[in-house]
């Protein structure tokens, strides 16, 4: 039993008001229901930067490469790599001298990543380092090569606005001067458009999320009973926030390790936050952290954003 598991999820469903944890999400079919996710129409997510990344990664190269020689292109969170295999490929292509470096506290998930890019990519200098991100960046800033930080996928959208700061502030402490980061940020823009990407018509992404009730039920002895939860996807245009919640229809009781919660008629569970951004919002990010950025890359519907800052 996963013990971090257990103790997060009955701390979560304890709190007023209730919640979980989004990093749960992935297992085994919740890794598969999110691949199946960045395919649906509605998810424009995806698609966006990978539109940034194929149309801009020459540029992506004279800027990450600059005047500084050799670098270290290093991803936070990398996956399967589907975006960032653009941008390896080209700077191959290109001949450009570079590590590339993922980071994950998954051993797994870099082990299948590596073998992925040994077959497909053989001549890449692919160095992964298994552990948290901050405590791995430390040990690389002692390299002498520029560091070049890449936080795709609106990753910083899954913190809120003082969350996103500390991060950002943390992540500026572990580089060296003239090091770069390139950051995803998900643009505010139609909420008819935002709501569909979390709500989509196949209901794959309800399916995402009752799935971490399925997980707790196999891995934690829980009972619930996940026909008695509606998926509800919620999008504020002030703040730009994306919420998704979990609402229970009945009053109900569930179990989970010989311990009850209570759930009344209607009471939600907080799943996951999906922060949308202006310019300005980046702006005062990129200033408040102490970086300065360089260049913004676009999508052709300007639905999202790759900025790249300067330590």
């Amino acid at each position: 039993m996963n013990k971090q598991f257990a103790h997060d999820v009955l701390e979560g469903l304890n709190s007023m008001p209730k919640k979980l944890s989004s990093q749960y999400f992935y297992d085994e079919k919740g890794d598969k229901l999110f691949q199946k996710i960045m395919n649906l129409d509605e998810y424009y997510l995806t698609r966006s930067e990978y539109e940034i990344i194929d149309s801009n990664k020459e540029r992506m190269l004279k800027l990450f490469s600059g005047s500084e020689g050799p670098f270290n292109l290093i991803e936070f969170g990398a996956g399967d790599g589907y975006k960032t295999k653009v941008l390896l490929n080209h700077f191959l292509d290109k001949k450009a001298k570079f590590n590339y470096v993922p980071i994950d506290i998954s051993r797994h998930v870099l082990d299948e990543l590596s073998d992925s890019l040994k077959e497909e990519l053989p001549n890449l200098s692919v160095k992964p380092m298994e552990g948290e991100y901050f405590e791995v960046l430390k040990k690389l800033k002692k390299s002498e090569a520029r560091n070049v930080v890449l936080f795709l996928g609106s990753n910083i959208g899954n913190f809120s606005h003082d969350q996103a700061s500390v991060f950002l502030e943390g992540l500026y402490k572990c580089l060296k001067k003239n090091d770069l980061v390139m950051i995803g940020f998900d643009l505010k823009k139609d909420p008819d458009a935002i709501l569909s990407a979390y709500n989509d018509k196949e209901g794959v992404t309800r399916d995402f999320n009752l799935n971490l009730l399925h997980r707790i039920n196999e891995e934690l002895g829980g009972n619930f009973q996940v026909g008695n939860f509606r998926h509800c996807p919620t999008y504020d245009p002030l703040t730009g926030t994306t919420s998704s919640y979990l609402v229970s229809t009945t009053h109900q009781r569930v179990e989970i390790m010989d311990q009850a919660v209570e759930f009344d008629q209607w009471e939600a569970i907080h799943m996951e936050v999906s922060q949308k951004y202006d310019l300005n919002d980046i702006e005062r990010l990129a200033y408040e952290a102490g970086f300065t950025i360089q260049s913004n890359f676009y999508d052709s519907k300007k639905y999202f954003v790759n900025s790249v800052w300067k330590k």
